[in-house]
């Protein structure tokens, strides 16, 4: 094969490549392929320094819920302190309309009165709630929760809990509505309030 007849193929190539990557324009399909379906969710009822909390005493507000535990050295105090700054971007009345759910994966360390005072060090509209070992499994497996104690020599209580880290948003009919990835912004924190929240004017 000529050097000539080998480049005219190569040229005829190229020229055929550019043509389909500027004029082809595939079909797509109609719809998005479906997205990962969100955990069941549901009602519960676990327990706070002032008493039983269910779910269902918020209905009609949004509510964010979130797992974890008061001695979690980061990921914990770094989740609520997003939480917070989003609650603080919003009005009163709107605040008024939310509630913030801390449910700690470790009883064995959390009782209730302690986490009052975690949950405030926060904000005042964070409620701190904790159970038996059997509740809180049962909570967590409806919305899909991992946690794992971890042995760990320098800790204190001699473990760690390693724990999933979203932050569940649950709507005013109290069925889960999304999630909110550990690290969202406080922007998106309110964000997520405010398409719950019917419009304030």
């Amino acid at each position: 094969m000529s050097e000539r007849l080998l480049l005219a193929i190569v040229v005829l190539l190229v020229a055929l490549i550019t043509g389909l990557a500027l004029f082809w324009k595939p079909e797509l399909p109609e719809s998005p392929l479906p997205r990962a379906s969100l955990p069941p969710g549901g009602d519960f009822t676990l327990h706070s320094a002032d008493g039983p909390v269910h779910l269902a005493d918020y209905r009609g507000k949004a509510v964010l819920l979130y797992f974890g535990y008061t001695a979690c050295p980061d990921v914990c105090p770094t989740a609520l302190a997003a939480v917070a700054a989003g609650l603080h971007q919003l009005r009163a009345e709107e605040v008024a309309d939310v509630a913030v759910l801390f449910i700690s994966v470790d009883p064995k360390r959390d009782a209730p009165a302690h986490l009052k005072e975690y949950a405030a060090f926060f904000h005042p509209a964070i409620v701190g709630m904790t159970g038996s070992a059997e509740e809180i499994a049962e909570v967590a497996r409806r919305y899909g929760v991992f946690y794992s104690e971890q042995k760990v020599e320098t800790a204190a209580g001699g473990y760690v809990v390693d724990h999933s880290s979203e932050t569940y948003v649950i709507g005013r009919d109290g069925r889960l509505a999304g999630t909110l990835p550990h690290g969202a912004a406080p922007e998106q924190v309110a964000a997520a309030i405010r398409k719950i929240l019917p419009t304030i004017p």
